[in-house]
């Protein structure tokens, strides 16, 4: 299957509703997509990869390979609920624990932290966007994320080490991200990662030339009414490589409260002969605005018995 790429630069010429249909249809059919032309610079992305690289090689590999995870490989026993990973996680928004994590240089404390600022409007932008898809106002996501304090932002750096018996073990369950829109810097050689569409596993290729690779977690699929859909994704374990991710969340705030966008619900709670008799009159003309007509008639009559 062809993944979905999605070209910014093409947003602002005569191209742009031939994007923006292929972004509705990508959140919509998919659930995940590439992105092209994303104005992330692509200095500060290689230094990023680097920088994870060299920690994980000077602070965490030999740690990994002396797991739990790894004696139970070699003893080839049940691992149906380990992955075979090495992770670390960096808040950045609302407050930021960079400077806490262990051995993390002052420079790759700084280097995330341009990143990560360049990544956030990319993030705001597809959310802007995907709004204008929906329907709704352009901030829309962006609002119902913010909560007291702003929407929350975090990254998952891992790497998925080589592994000799990758059949025995996942380098990554299967799962949904709970969150918002995921925008994923991933490995330019090793592959691994793979979503469910239409019943089969689709394989996400290596990230060539620092494409961004987005998916939709839980709360947007809440928001837009079930129309964007989380989508199952694993990661598998690899024998001829260690594979780098580099997932950022964009999420709501802890105390955000999230429910669909009310503009993007069907009236509901109404009785059909009210419905058959706004019909009556307007049968021969678009059912949209009967269906907004009938929501607030619903409203109306639920306000009536409070």
């Amino acid at each position: 299957m062809e993944i979905p790429v999605i070209d910014l630069d093409e947003l602002h010429g005569e191209k742009r509703s031939q994007t923006m249909a292929l972004l509705h249809e990508a959140c919509e059919k998919w659930g995940f997509f590439q992105v092209d032309n994303h104005g992330i610079d692509m200095k500060l992305m290689e230094r990023v990869k680097e920088l994870v690289n060299t920690y994980y090689e000077e602070n965490l590999k030999e740690s990994f390979y002396e797991s739990e995870i790894v004696k139970c490989l070699k003893n080839k026993e049940s691992m149906s609920n380990m992955d075979w990973e090495s992770t670390f996680f960096i808040w950045h928004r609302p407050t930021s624990n960079i400077n806490e994590i262990p051995n993390l240089s002052e420079e790759h404390c700084k280097t995330m932290d341009e990143y990560i600022a360049q990544l956030i409007k990319l993030a705001e932008k597809l959310s802007e966007l995907m709004c204008e898809n929906l329907g709704l106002e352009k901030n829309y996501i962006k609002e119902a994320f913010t909560g007291s304090k702003g929407p929350a932002v975090g990254t998952k750096v891992a790497k998925y080490p080589q592994c000799p018996n990758p059949e025995l073990v996942r380098g990554l369950r299967e799962h949904t991200d709970a969150g918002g829109i995921i925008l994923l810097l991933q490995d330019e050689q090793v592959p691994g990662l793979e979503f469910l569409k239409d019943g089969a596993w689709v394989q996400i290729p290596p990230s060539k030339n620092n494409t961004i690779f987005v998916n939709t977690g839980d709360q947007v699929e809440v928001l837009s009414n079930g129309r964007y859909k989380s989508v199952l994704h694993r990661v598998l374990a690899e024998k001829n490589g260690s594979r780098l991710s580099i997932a950022t969340f964009y999420n709501p705030a802890g105390d955000a409260l999230i429910s669909p966008a009310p503009k993007l619900l069907y009236p509901n709670h109404y009785r059909f002969q009210d419905y058959l008799k706004l019909y009556s009159t307007t049968k021969f003309s678009e059912k949209d605005p009967r269906f907004e007509s009938m929501k607030t008639m619903a409203n109306g009559h639920r306000n009536l018995h409070v």
